[in-house]
């Protein structure tokens, strides 16, 4: 829970930089948020959450 949670909060901050700095247009944010919620409702959702899950794994491995 605590991955998904530090995934959205990036990708939120992330659209906001990008909203405020002029590269992402309100109505590109808005379709890419329903995109998310469609997609979690479809069967992908498992697919794209191991994917994620297992991709925060790999970096959380990694030590600088």
């Amino acid at each position: 829970m605590a991955v998904s949670i530090s995934v959205v909060l990036l990708l939120l901050i992330l659209a906001v930089v990008f909203l405020r700095s002029g590269g992402l247009k309100l109505s590109h944010a808005l379709v890419c948020a329903l995109l998310g919620f469609l997609l979690a409702g479809t069967s992908v959702a498992p697919t794209i959450y191991d994917g994620v899950a297992a991709t925060a794994d790999v970096v959380s491995r990694v030590k600088p």
